[in-house]
């Protein structure tokens, strides 16, 4: 064959190839996800990958023509231009991402940026006419046209134009993903990308944290803060997970704002509180005793002050110092009237050989007891009982004066002693003289004579 006969059907294997460069549109669907022109969706890669047209598509090139596929297309080449220096070199493919809408979003919306790749077409050093997507320089080679710059690229105005080797590639923004053809919000709010609050805006999303917690440096998380730290709380405060607790030292609680603390009046909590008087003190409270009385080791009963032991008192050395519950009185010295004589401190006496004693009690003994004001009824108070026991005389015990409103009685006990009873609680401050008699009767001697103990009775002005 000729020279001209080959030059002639390279020229002509040249025009082919430049009117044959074409890309096929192909859509696949999966699984809602839309794939550009030349792409199909793989399940388990869960992204468009390349349609090998070459393979997919029965008689793609014709005739002498190969196949050469490309990335989104492909090529028909007549077959002797392969046995040319410059061999068909198939570049590496960027890999492209898509957000999968089936099994959520990941981190990272778009491929990196677009590695420079060779040409999927061969390299011819002549000066027959570039393929599509490349401009013929005038050193006799062929520059890739950036159809983005150029804007001669077809991408939907809601997407982004992304030069490639010999043609281009239609994405979206971060934060959208491409659907139906057109860059569509991405609602990322659905997929958990915040810890606890979150707001969708267009191409992003804004995460917060509820009222207690601060948002982390990565803009997602939340952190738990310390309210205790800022001292809230009047008295003691417990940090608790996205908010806090106040407490209140014994004797206080907490008011109804939940962070100051009021005094407790634990005096209104009882009447028994005291065994007197209460007084409610910051956080606590504290017992008052009348005068005469001093606050027990237990900090709430009262204890009479004997003023007659600790000297506390106003009597002579004439007189005797009496104390009873809440006070005491100073006893003069005894003065027995006539026709009574002194037989001790205690004790008058009536002769029996005088006359003017065969009508008076025979002696006269002076006794003095305290008694507690209110106290229970009924109870013995005090016991009389016959020192001197003659063979054949038996004993009567009667109050004989001082009982004029009934509060005591007197019980036998035995033939020679009686005990005198309190009947009805007696209210104080007062002091009471009873006269209580032992009659002495001996029917064997035709005797009869008594005998008195004069007791005075200082009932408290207070219940203890």
């Amino acid at each position: 064959m000729s020279s001209d006969v080959r030059g002639f059907r390279f020229c002509t294997s040249a025009r082919m190839l430049a009117a044959l460069a074409f890309i096929l549109l192909c859509i696949q669907p999966g699984h809602g996800q839309t794939c550009t022109e030349g792409f199909a969706y793989d399940r388990r890669a869960r992204q468009c990958i390349d349609v090998d047209e070459c393979r997919t598509l029965p008689d793609a090139c014709r005739g002498e023509m190969r196949c050469v596929n490309q990335n989104g297309g492909y090529l028909c080449i007549p077959r002797n231009m392969f046995n040319l220096p410059q061999r068909l070199e198939t570049p590496e493919r960027p890999e492209t991402v898509y957000p999968d809408t089936s099994v959520g979003l990941s981190e990272t919306f778009f491929p990196p940026p677009p590695r420079s790749v060779e040409p999927s077409y061969p390299r011819v050093r002549s000066t027959a006419q570039c393929l599509l997507g490349y401009n013929l320089a005038e050193d006799g080679t062929c520059n890739d046209i950036d159809e983005c710059e150029t804007n001669s690229h077809h991408c939907n105005p809601t997407q982004v134009c992304i030069n490639t080797s010999g043609g281009y590639t239609c994405s979206c923004t971060e934060g959208y993903w491409l659907i139906g053809g057109q860059c569509q919000d991405i609602d990322e709010c659905r997929y958990g990308y915040c810890q606890q609050l979150c707001a969708n805006v267009p191409g992003s999303y804004s995460c917060s944290c509820n009222p207690g917690f601060l948002l982390n440096p990565d803009s997602r998380t939340c952190e738990d803060v310390d309210e205790c730290e800022e001292q809230p709380c009047s008295h003691g405060c417990f940090n608790t997970y996205g908010s806090f607790m106040c407490n209140c030292d014994e004797g206080f609680e907490l008011a109804s704002d939940g962070t100051s603390c009021i005094d407790l009046d634990e005096c209104s909590f009882s009447d028994f509180l005291c065994q007197h008087r209460c007084v409610n003190t910051p956080g606590s409270f504290s017992c008052i005793c009348p005068p005469g009385y001093y606050v027990y080791e237990d900090g709430r009963s009262c204890e009479d002050i004997n003023e007659c032991d600790t000297g506390n008192n106003t009597c002579t050395t004439a007189q005797v110092c009496f104390n009873f519950q809440g006070g005491y009185t100073c006893l003069n010295p005894l003065q027995c009237h006539l026709p009574y004589v002194e037989v001790s401190d205690n004790q008058c006496m009536c002769a029996a050989e005088n006359p003017a004693c065969r009508e008076k009690p025979f002696t006269i003994l002076y006794r003095h007891m305290d008694l507690s004001s209110g106290r229970s009824v009924p109870a013995d108070i005090f016991q009389m009982q016959a020192t001197t026991r003659y063979p054949g005389a038996f004993y009567i015990f009667q109050i004989k004066s001082g009982n004029e409103g009934r509060e005591f009685y007197m019980r036998q006990t035995s033939n020679v002693s009686a005990t005198l009873v309190l009947t009805r609680p007696i209210k104080g401050p007062k002091t009471l003289v009873l006269d209580l008699e032992m009659v002495t009767v001996n029917n064997v001697i035709n005797f009869r004579g008594s005998s008195i103990i004069r007791l005075t009775i200082f009932v408290s002005e207070h219940p203890f």
